[in-house]
C-alpha cells in the first residue's frame, strides 16, 4: 500500500488512521510533486492524500478513511450497521459543508501559512470569520454535551475528519475557549499517540 501525502489536514486524517490502525504502508511526500503528470495519472485533481492499494486507487480522505476501516475490520466506519453509518455520514457531511469552511480561514492564516512558508498570519481577515465559526461550534458544543464522540459513541472517522483542521485551534487562535465539551474533545483525540503524531517522519524506523 502507498499513501501519498503532504503536511496537511485531509492528510492528517488518513496518516492518523493508518497509524491508529496499524497498517503497513509506504509514505510518499507529494509536496513538490502534485503538478506532475504522473500524480495527475492517480488524482485528476491533483491534491493530496492518495492510496494506492494494489489495483485500487483512490482519493479524497473520508473513502480513503472507509476503505482502510473496510480492509482491517475496524468499526471506525460502520460498514456492518446501515444507521451508524447514516449517523456517520451525517457528521461527515456537516464538516464539509458547515463546519471547515467556518474553521479553514484561522487553519490557513496560522498553520498552512506556517508550514509552506507563506508568511506571516493576516488576522485582520479573520475577524469577520469569527462569527460563523461561533456559529458552528455552539452546534457541535450543544452536540457533544451528551455525546463522547461526533458520531456512534464511540472513535470513528467523523471524529478525524471534523478535528483534522480544529486540532490545532489554540496556535490558530480560533475562539473555542467558550465551547468546553469541543475543548474537551479535541483535547481527548490529542491524547492518541496516531493523533498527536501523525506525521510520516515522526515515526520511529519499526513504525
Amino acid at each position: 500500500m502507498k499513501i501519498y501525502w503532504i503536511k496537511a489536514q485531509a492528510p492528517r486524517r488518513v496518516l492518523a488512521l493508518v497509524k491508529h490502525l496499524g497498517v503497513p504502508a509506504e509514505f510518499i511526500d507529494i509536496s513538490r510533486g502534485l503538478k506532475t503528470p504522473e500524480f495527475a495519472a492517480l488524482n485528476p485533481n491533483m491534491k493530496a492524500p492518495v492510496l494506492v492499494d494494489g489495483d485500487i486507487v483512490l482519493w479524497e480522505s473520508t473513502a480513503i478513511m472507509a476503505h482502510l476501516c473496510i480492509r482491517e475490520s475496524c468499526d471506525m466506519w460502520p460498514s456492518r450497521d446501515s444507521l451508524e453509518q447514516i449517523e456517520v455520514l451525517r457528521w461527515l457531511a456537516w464538516t464539509d459543508s458547515h463546519w471547515n469552511p467556518a474553521v479553514s480561514p484561522f487553519y490557513f492564516e496560522h498553520i498552512v501559512r506556517k508550514n509552506f512558508g507563506l508568511g506571516v498570519p493576516d488576522r485582520a481577515s479573520l475577524v469577520g470569520k469569527v462569527a460563523p465559526l461561533k456559529t458552528f461550534a455552539s452546534v457541535l458544543d450543544a452536540h457533544l454535551r451528551s455525546h463522547s464522540h461526533i458520531a456512534c459513541n464511540r472513535l470513528t472517522i467523523a471524529d478525524f475528519a471534523a478535528a483534522s483542521m480544529a486540532t490545532d485551534w489554540r496556535e490558530a487562535e480560533m475562539p473555542l475557549e467558550s465551547y468546553p465539551n469541543v475543548v474537551r474533545w479535541l483535547d481527548a483525540l490529542m491524547r492518541l499517540p496516531a493523533w498527536a503524531e501523525p506525521w510520516p517522519e515522526k515515526r520511529s524506523a519499526a513504525a
